[in-house]
């Protein structure tokens, strides 16, 4: 996509410099951005070659998901759209586009198109050109509005996004083509407690000398939000009470929201928030407590398990190495009694020597020996 700089300055760059922005209850668009999405943003930013594309910025793609009546929406993930970008023109990889988002879809067939990304809060003509084609009903988002996102990523600087729909401004359908209005919608981060932490490492990381920080426990978690509450509360605290002696002005707006979150809040006493987090304490104490016990009753079942037949395997092996050795003896002394008998033949002596050695093996052997020697 490519488009002559002196037509379509002449058509959109009156128009795309005017913002409007809307309140967040009278908005026609709610935008939430999952924190993947920004760090998919800021690695594009970070890896991007500007030989090749001789452009400050980069572009991509919004994916994710949007609410059944179309007033609110959730970034989920992006993907990246090579382009190129100077003074007379710009070009877009349109099959590429497509290619992309038809494989991301596929991975995700519940998520949609949103719109797409620049890493540049400024809205220049080739801004509006770009937001046409996504807003498109052939290639954009069409019934529903391209949501544009903007994400400073300059090095040494905050992190800034702004987040935007846009409006056709023309006189004919081949002018609203090539301009746009661009209305800014207002946008909020959205992260879990998990994520919350892991951005709570990388800001701590970022401010040491060393871009190291160790992660923190559960507890020292827990700590931290704690005392984090704490100082919003002091400061929230400290503003109401500079507004109620007349030492600043007041806000209407902030006064809205500060009355709408203490409605929120459960009217109950210090003294039974209190008593409320020991028992908690102690149930979980409990909880942590009959999980050990019977965690040592299964290893504990365990080895009585196989003790058993570990001794028995002991048991039945010395056994019947013993009867071995028995077996052995008697019947080596069988032999030796034979032996004997056969030399009592030749003489008493031996004959009794013979029936001595033959009683060892047993009596019964010596009772049939003795009247033969009698008779003798």
């Amino acid at each position: 996509m490519a488009v002559d700089q002196e037509h379509f300055v002449h058509l959109a760059r009156p128009l795309a410099p005017t913002v409007m922005g809307f309140a967040a209850g009278s908005a026609p668009l709610t935008v939430n951005i999952q924190p993947q999405a920004v760090f998919s943003v800021i690695d594009h930013a970070t890896r991007r070659d500007i030989r090749d594309t001789q452009s400050t910025r980069v572009i991509g793609a919004l994916v994710g998901t949007r609410s059944e009546d179309g007033s609110e929406v959730e970034v989920r993930s992006t993907f990246a759209i090579p382009h190129t970008e100077n003074e007379d023109q710009v070009e877009v990889d349109v099959e590429y586009q497509k290619n992309m988002l038809a494989l991301t879809l596929k991975a995700s067939p519940r998520e949609t198109l949103l719109g797409w990304y620049t890493t540049s809060h400024e809205l220049n003509s080739f801004s509006a050109l770009i937001q046409n084609f996504f807003a498109s009903p052939e290639t954009g988002t069409f019934p529903h509005p391209a949501v544009h996102l903007t994400i400073s990523t300059e090095p040494g600087a905050p992190i800034e996004t702004k987040t935007y729909i846009s409006a056709p401004v023309a006189v004919s359908p081949e002018r609203a083509a090539e301009s746009c209005l661009f209305v800014e919608v207002p946008h909020k981060l959205l992260f879990s407690d998990a994520e919350r932490a892991a951005l709570g490492t990388v800001t701590a990381a970022a401010e040491s000398e060393t871009r190291a920080a160790p992660v923190a426990s559960d507890l020292e978690s827990l700590a931290q939000a704690l005392e984090a509450v704490s100082d919003l509360l002091e400061r929230v605290s400290g503003y109401v009470g500079e507004v109620l002696d007349e030492e600043r002005d007041g806000s209407h707006a902030l006064g809205q929201y500060l009355m709408n979150a203490l409605s929120l809040a459960p009217k109950v006493s210090s003294t039974q928030i209190e008593h409320d987090f020991n028992n908690h304490i102690q149930d979980v104490l409990m909880v942590s407590y009959l999980a050990n016990t019977i965690r040592t009753q299964i290893d504990l079942a365990q080895r009585l398990a196989t003790a058993p037949l570990a001794g028995s395997d002991k048991d039945g092996g010395d056994k019947r190495e013993g009867a071995g050795e028995d077996g052995g003896k008697h019947y080596d002394g069988g032999r030796s009694g034979g032996g004997g008998g056969g030399a009592g033949r030749g003489g008493k002596r031996a004959g009794r020597t013979g029936a001595g050695a033959r009683a060892g093996g047993g009596g019964q052997q010596r009772e049939a020996r003795e009247p033969r020697e009698n008779g003798e």
